[in-house]
């Protein structure tokens, strides 16, 4: 079977995905610059900011009700209690 112009043996138009992969790198694609100009990097870094202090959205809050003691106890009771 003879090789159309442009075409892979597999029938993918070469034309085609050349002209995608441009506009991609030009961020004209398809789906363009759309999700990435959505993110604040400003904003993104002061929640990383806030995180780090532990003044975050959550805080310590969980692991501050976790006794790592208590849980270690908790732990080998469990397993004395397999045997």
């Amino acid at each position: 079977m003879a090789k159309k112009a442009n075409k892979t043996a597999a029938g993918t138009n070469a034309q085609q995905v050349r002209q995608q992969n441009q506009q991609a790198a030009q961020g004209q694609g398809q789906f363009g610059t759309e999700f990435a100009s959505e993110t604040d990097a400003q904003e993104v870094r002061r929640q990383n900011q806030q995180s780090a202090q532990g003044q975050g959205q959550f805080g310590t809050e969980f692991a501050s009700e976790t006794d790592a003691q208590e849980v270690r106890r908790q732990n080998q009771q469990s397993q004395a209690n397999k045997k």
